[in-house]
């Protein structure tokens, strides 16, 4: 235990960061696995592909707002642990673990509850057409009953990887990841049950997570251990965890929102084949932005435990390395899709049409990714330092003030109004860009006068 935080305190940079993130971008990859197989298989199903996908994919936003409870808890939950640690408070960061867990679980049951009950009135909402709302509902009623497992491995995960154990959280990711992976074409195909049966290897894949992970945070190996008697979600105790994990809940849930907007308009432009379309870009998006946020979940315990150990130099240089690395990749991701977008896009269909219309439409959603680095390293950053306020000004800038707006507004400003919707995207990454380097710049600097002067 002493020699792992010894690690996070001492160990170089560069090659810490390395160690730590290494694992964490495997891990988030193979995570997004969970729902890109799914896709996959889905869209190559014969004759009723293309409808199946687009039907899961207005399922997205609900998955997503799944997956930003979970971020809400555990994003703020697993910094302060490491910021816990870092002032050599153990028992502190227990409590947190172990209320945030409690929390999890009450969260689980609601969404459960809720999701069983107006899964349908949801996604007529969220841009079902007539054509694909029956995949939809077949897809979110299995899907709802394996919450809790979501929740728990997503939401207890981070635990794991803030104690620098980013190996382990890899492999619990892993395990769920291969059993998707086998038991997809299983049910969907050789059992024949369709979007019913890509949801079922899913969740059967999360529950298969889900222990895993449990019985580290019960075994001998973890730092923080996972007691009963700190489960009671205590206000005094998730309240600040809640805080800080705002940012990430917004982040992700605006991603849900967005999505829905994208839907609606998309489906009154240009019909199921630009929602279908839209699918497919926010799956490449999503995938190909794992990595910068796998390297900045990496860089996470490296930050919060030198900022609680008032270590302002590695602090300082921890962040440059971080943004280096997420700046680089941004970039070259952004030229591998301006170069080849049909390669991208034929991964998830063999549509012609869809093929076509979604390549062009993926280079448009994709050209203000250039500097989205900077965005990726400033946000994680602020959350390492327990800085709740900036971490949400960002997120609520972004999504809501930019991009929410622009999907109205471009469409009818453009004479293409379909390609009009998919330009609100790169339009509000490059704004929001600008104004969160702006503020990191002065945020940064008064934070590490703070600990400078301690």
């Amino acid at each position: 235990m002493t020699d792992k935080k010894e690690m996070l305190g001492n160990a170089p940079i560069g090659r810490l960061l390395f160690k730590l993130a290494l694992p964490t971008v495997l891990a988030q990859l193979i995570n997004m696995l969970y729902n890109i197989v799914d896709r996959i298989f889905i869209g190559h199903m014969p004759e009723v592909g293309d409808l199946a996908l687009t039907g899961v994919g207005v399922c997205m936003p609900i998955i997503m707002i799944v997956s930003a409870f979970a971020a809400l808890v555990s994003s703020g939950g697993a910094p302060r642990a490491s910021i816990f640690m870092g002032e050599k408070d153990n028992e502190s960061a227990e409590r947190a673990l172990g209320a945030c867990f409690g929390l999890q679980i009450i969260i689980s049951i609601i969404l459960t509850v809720v999701l069983l009950i107006w899964n349908r009135e949801f996604l007529l909402a969220f841009g079902a057409s007539a054509n694909t709302i029956e995949y939809a509902v077949d897809y979110m009623s299995v899907y709802a009953i394996g919450t809790i497992f979501v929740q728990l491995t997503l939401g207890m995960n981070a635990f794991i990887t803030a104690q620098g154990f980013t190996r382990t959280s890899m492999l619990s990711v892993i395990i769920g990841a291969c059993a998707n992976i086998i038991l997809d074409p299983i049910f969907i195909y050789a059992l024949d049950m369709g979007v019913m049966g890509a949801a079922l290897a899913t969740i059967i894949s999360q529950a298969i997570s889900c222990a895993w992970v449990m019985l580290f945070l019960r075994g001998k190996k973890t730092i923080l251990k996972l007691k009963l008697k700190n489960i009671i979600p205590y206000p005094k105790v998730v309240l600040p965890c809640i805080a800080l994990g705002t940012a990430s809940f917004i982040m992700q849930a605006s991603e849900s929102v967005i999505s829905v907007c994208f839907n609606s308009s998309l489906l009154k432009h240009g019909g199921d084949i630009a929602v279908g379309a839209m699918t497919i870009l926010t799956s490449v998006m999503q995938f190909a932005m794992l990595p910068p946020q796998g390297i900045a979940q990496g860089a996470q315990p490296i930050l919060s435990y030198n900022y609680g150990a008032k270590n302002a130099d590695r602090v300082r240089g921890v962040y440059k390395l971080l943004l280096k690395v997420c700046l680089i990749y941004s970039v070259t991701v952004w030229a591998l899709v301006m170069l080849f977008p049909r390669a991208f896009v034929s991964i998830f269909t063999p549509d012609s049409a869809l093929i076509d219309f979604a390549s062009r439409a993926l280079r448009v959603y994709f050209s203000g990714m250039v500097l989205f680095g900077i965005q990726i390293a400033s946000q994680m950053t602020f959350v390492s330092l327990g800085n709740a306020p900036s971490s949400v000004l960002v997120a609520v800038v972004r999504k809501f003030v930019l991009l929410l707006p622009l999907i109205y507004i471009m469409p009818r400003i453009m004479s293409n109004p379909t390609i009009g919707v998919y330009t609100a995207e790169p339009i509000a990454d490059i704004l929001a860009v600008t104004f969160t380097a702006i503020l990191f710049y002065f945020q940064f600097k008064k934070a590490l006068r703070k600990i400078e002067v301690k």
